[in-house]
């Protein structure tokens, strides 16, 4: 395809980080001399951040609860992928609507917006790029990166975190339970007027109340959400160091000249990224306009026909979910309809979610480990996800709708898709691959986790 135009989308001014050298520096990574990585003072604030728990309502659930190291930035619950996919909030009870995406790779995507490409056919078509969560709604605009601007979404949220106000978010990082946990504070980073900010005396009794209503004075309010800003940009900026985005994979180390790949991998890899296959359509293998290696995604929206997950936990959330199993995952839709100049395009997106990097699709920490895949955790192996883009529209329908994963694969039908509309047919549905073509696929995305190490 060939780039017509690119235009800016919810008033994002430019696609030029705003966030300053703190946030930069996360581009350029040192290293020791042994090798280690070195986190830049902004990028450890960022960790630190990231794995306190107490940073929730009832201090039980750190960012990293749903974004695990070992599961490469993805969910760590292997008993929530065998099933819904979606992983419990810090309210007991709380599920929201779906897996938790991976945090890793994320920092270096662009805020969301449009641009014009010509299709095959040689027509223009439009497509929205860049956001972040499945349905792109942190575009960006706000912090000038979506990892920041993502960030600030689960500490809010009810069935996530559930912390009645950024308050409380600002006060207990500024105020950490163990100092010690933070060897970089959030003064050192941001200064210290950063932190002085004159909050209630009860904030922390409010702060453990979800239903908390705080109030603050505008001068007040002004401060905490300035700080709470910072915060986000220093998660953001742990995000995209080395330690969560180190571009370490067997692949990695391929191109390095550090390794090979085996025969299999290798068929993997040229049909991963040939005309039979397709796969790198989407998931590309560039290394990516800022120069970084492949980020394994185009940052593109696409509803890929997939089935819904009839273990999805939020359909039966009737306290935050009024639709119950009517409720749909309608992606990008979701978050244009918000916008005034993209209303009248929100339903040509309907059921489209952002491509997600296939970067360390397949990292966990033990064999038996189950992971899930898609936004709603459907499919719970690699090579399911594989048979789904080959063979969708080659076997029959599933009469129930609501055909489990494993029950489709025995009764060799795939159930329709969790929404209808804007089915992508052009890349996938029918490849004709064969079941050696299919394993060869998932051996090469087996050599894209993070964490490899040649041998010498």
């Amino acid at each position: 395809m060939t780039r017509l135009a690119g235009l800016s989308i919810i008033s994002v001014a430019s696609i030029v980080m705003l966030s300053g050298a703190s946030i930069n520096a996360a581009t350029e990574p040192g290293t020791s001399g042994n090798g280690e990585v070195v986190v830049t003072p902004s990028e450890q604030l960022g960790k630190s951040i990231f794995f306190d728990a107490n940073l929730s309502s009832k201090r039980n659930q750190s960012c990293a609860f749903c974004h695990a190291p070992e599961t490469g930035f993805s969910s760590p619950r292997d008993d929530f992928n065998r099933t819904g996919g979606v992983v419990e909030g810090a309210i007991e009870g709380r599920f929201g609507n779906a897996k938790p995406p991976t945090a890793a790779y994320v920092f270096h995507g662009p805020p969301l917006h449009h641009k014009y490409e010509k299709n095959d056919e040689g027509k223009p078509e439009l497509l929205f790029v860049g956001g972040a969560f499945y349905n792109g709604r942190a575009t960006g605009s706000k912090l000038g990166n979506i990892a920041a601007d993502q960030a600030q979404g689960p500490f809010l949220n009810p069935v996530e975190m559930a912390l009645p106000d950024s308050a409380c978010v600002v006060s207990r990082a500024c105020n950490p339970v163990n100092p010690d946990a933070y060897p970089v504070t959030v003064a050192d980073v941001w200064g210290a007027k950063t932190c002085k900010i004159d909050l209630p005396d009860d904030l922390d009794d409010l702060c453990g109340n979800p239903e908390a209503k705080i109030e603050l004075s505008e001068e007040t309010r002004e401060k905490v959400e300035e700080a709470y800003d910072k915060i986000a940009l220093s998660i953001g900026a742990y995000e995209g160091s080395r330690e969560v985005s180190p571009f370490s994979s067997k692949y990695d180390a391929d191109l390095a000249g550090e390794a090979e790949l085996t025969e299999q991998e290798r068929l993997g890899l040229e049909l991963f990224g040939g005309d039979k296959a397709k796969c790198s359509q989407c998931h590309v293998l560039d290394p990516s306009p800022r120069g970084e290696p492949t980020l394994g995604t185009d940052f593109t929206y696409d509803n890929l026909g997939v089935p819904r997950n009839p273990d999805n936990p939020f359909y039966t959330n009737a306290a935050f979910n009024t639709q119950g199993s009517k409720w749909v995952e309608n992606g990008l839709e979701f978050t244009l309809a918000k916008d005034p100049l993209y209303k009248s395009l929100a339903s040509s997106q309907r059921g489209k979610v952002r491509v997600p990097t296939v970067r360390n699709v397949d990292k966990r920490p033990t064999a038996d480990f189950v992971k899930s895949y898609m936004h709603n955790g459907y499919f719970k192996s690699l090579w399911s996800v594989v048979d789904f883009y080959n063979t969708r529209d080659a076997k029959p329908r599933c009469k129930n709708p609501l055909t489990r994963e494993a029950d489709a694969l025995r009764l060799n039908c795939w159930p329709e898709p969790e929404v209808l509309e804007n089915v992508n047919i052009d890349e996938m549905g029918d490849l004709k691959l064969t079941r050696v073509e299919e394993e060869a696929i998932v051996a090469f995305m087996k050599a894209l986790s993070d964490g490899y190490t040649p041998d010498r």
